[in-house]
């Protein structure tokens, strides 16, 4: 629906969900997200707003009077419960387009995680950064790094505002920092990023865990850019066995819980009886998609497949996995 913002009430000013300039076009759905062209409600749409348009009203709408203190507490306290199952949705939405190679698409939904982060925790809170880092990671993708470096360095400014800061978000801010020096060039300084990354995933989960090795497997792909390919061969080798046995658990637990059926390769506890949650279990796919990379498999010698991970530069791992122990609701990379 059009708008015309000389019409807006004194003092009301209605801005574009996606870059704040004035509003031009409202949903016609939940009347309270405005957009400054038809192609940013199309991003959005696409992006995010298809799933939350009906949960936007009540959101969006003030809390009306009430006489009673308990009430007042209780619509607050629905409230704020409201927007941070919204933060949670969102940052997952933002995750799975960014590990589908939708970056466009990822900024709608992480802006939205970053605005209801701010209205619950505030403009200096540590719980913003997960936002800022989707919102760097998709601006790399699009091409726009110093855009992407204005994200990061808010990321960066809170950490260190944070003493206390998990070692976890460290690890995520100085992996997607690694991304940013290597898509400008600056090897070195992408280096120093992934093995602070490495470092604070190995405080998290071990040395030897995934999610430590895709900060191992960036620094390779920087190691193959830079020429020294035996280099890049040797830990892509460490990726390949940390992998490799992460895939021997999972097929032997699924022997031992044959009742149940496994749909993917990372949703079932590895070592020390740990689950990865859906956000999680994108990010180690889109460990091995930095630009851009495929996975294939190749039977060879009857019950034998080859597994390859491609590089941007078309470098290829293989491991040698024997399907005949694998059932047929085992999903491959």
């Amino acid at each position: 629906m059009s708008l015309n913002p000389l019409a807006n009430p004194k003092g009301v000013k209605l801005l574009c969900e996606l870059c704040q300039k004035p509003a031009y076009l409202q949903c016609t759905s939940c009347r309270v997200t405005y957009y400054c062209s038809e192609e940013h409600q199309k991003v959005d749409w696409v992006g995010i707003h298809e799933k939350i348009c009906s949960l936007l009203l009540p959101l969006r709408t003030p809390i009306p009077l009430v006489s009673s203190e308990e009430e007042r507490k209780h619509r607050q306290a629905q409230l704020l419960n409201r927007q941070k199952q919204m933060i949670d949705m969102t940052r997952t939405e933002g995750s799975k387009l960014l590990f589908e190679g939708a970056h466009e698409a990822a900024v709608p939904a992480a802006l939205q995680a970053l605005r209801f982060s701010i209205a619950v925790y505030g403009l200096s809170s540590v719980e913003l950064v997960p936002a800022y880092l989707v919102l760097g990671e998709a601006s790399i993708g699009l091409g726009r790094l110093s855009q992407a470096e204005e994200y990061l360095s808010q990321a960066r400014w809170t950490v260190l505002k944070t003493p206390d800061c998990d070692a976890a978000i460290k690890s995520k801010m100085y992996r997607i920092c690694g991304l940013l020096q290597a898509a400008k060039g600056n090897f070195s300084e992408a280096l120093k990023n992934y093995a602070n990354d490495i470092y604070h995933a190995a405080l998290v989960s071990g040395p030897k865990h995934v999610k430590t090795s895709g900060g191992y497997f960036h620094m390779a792909n920087v190691f193959f850019r830079k020429g020294q390919t035996e280099t890049a061969h040797n830990i892509y080798s460490e990726v390949v066995n940390t992998w490799s046995e992460m895939l021997k658990n999972v097929v032997n637990l699924e022997e031992t819980q044959a009742e149940s059926t496994l749909t993917s390769f990372v949703d079932k506890p590895t070592q020390g009886g740990e689950i990865l949650d859906e956000a999680q279990e994108l990010k180690q796919y889109r460990c091995y998609t930095p630009s851009t990379i495929c996975s294939k498999t190749t039977p060879i010698m009857g019950q034998q497949t080859w597994l390859c991970f491609y590089t941007h530069s078309h470098f290829y791992i293989p491991i040698f996995w024997d399907t005949s122990r694998l059932k047929s609701s085992y999903r491959t990379l």
